[in-house]
């Protein structure tokens, strides 16, 4: 997997949130998979017209399930076996947790595919199944408030914090620690947590959409 150095860090664009992650921070493998995900979208949503993959019909969102695990598995040193099955497995999560979400939402599609992300983390690092599915819970407990107020540069942002949330989730069971049914949204059971977090994005938050367009053509 030859590293390769992405348009949003080789020029500005936006607000340049990968390139002030990785100056901000470093270059810890935590950091370069938040800021190569950050700067493809500061780069997409800010004028660059490179092709790009999409999940649920978004390029963010493609992006965002893909170059965090792509980071995890160059730092150790997956094969290209591994890899793919890490990619199927983000893209698979975050299409399944959208799927309840449907089409239009005020609930904004990074903290998906951040979650998504954080379990192509997990099985590259680990290979564990409990680990995946604590992961996405805990990812999901720490960023399911995220709004979506249109496609604009602080994207990028939201992107890097749904990356972050997803990777804690992982650190944090990996540490023997994470969120219970009765903690907020979180219910015993990933599918149960999916299923919350889906009633959230698409019935709770319909008011919320109204509001935000109504506060965005506000003159």
């Amino acid at each position: 997997m030859p590293a390769t150095r992405p348009e949003g860090l080789k020029h500005d664009y936006g607000a340049n949130i990968g390139k002030t992650l990785l100056k901000a921070y470093g270059t810890s493998v935590h950091v370069r998979a938040r800021a190569r995900a950050a700067a493809g979208s500061d780069a997409r949503m800010n004028g660059c017209e490179l092709p790009v993959v999409i999940n649920s019909g978004s390029g963010n969102q493609g992006m965002t399930v893909s170059l965090p695990v792509i980071e995890y598995a160059k730092e150790y040193h997956a094969t290209q076996e591994e890899l793919y099955r890490a990619l199927l497995l983000s893209n698979l999560v975050t299409l399944h947790e959208k799927e309840g979400i449907g089409r239009l939402s005020a609930y904004c599609g990074a903290v998906s595919a951040g979650a998504g992300a954080g379990a192509g983390i997990a099985w590259i690092v680990t290979k564990n199944y409990k680990t995946v599915i604590h992961t996405i819970v805990n990812a999901l407990a720490i960023t399911s408030g995220i709004v979506c107020d249109g496609a604009k540069a602080s994207c990028a942002a939201k992107i890097a914090a749904a990356v972050d949330a997803g990777i804690l989730g992982f650190e944090m069971y990996q540490n023997g620690q994470q969120f219970y049914g009765g903690d907020g949204l979180v219910k015993k059971g990933v599918e149960n947590t999916i299923r919350n977090i889906s009633r959230l994005g698409r019935i709770g938050m319909k008011e919320t959409d109204k509001e935000i367009i109504s506060m965005m053509i506000e003159k």
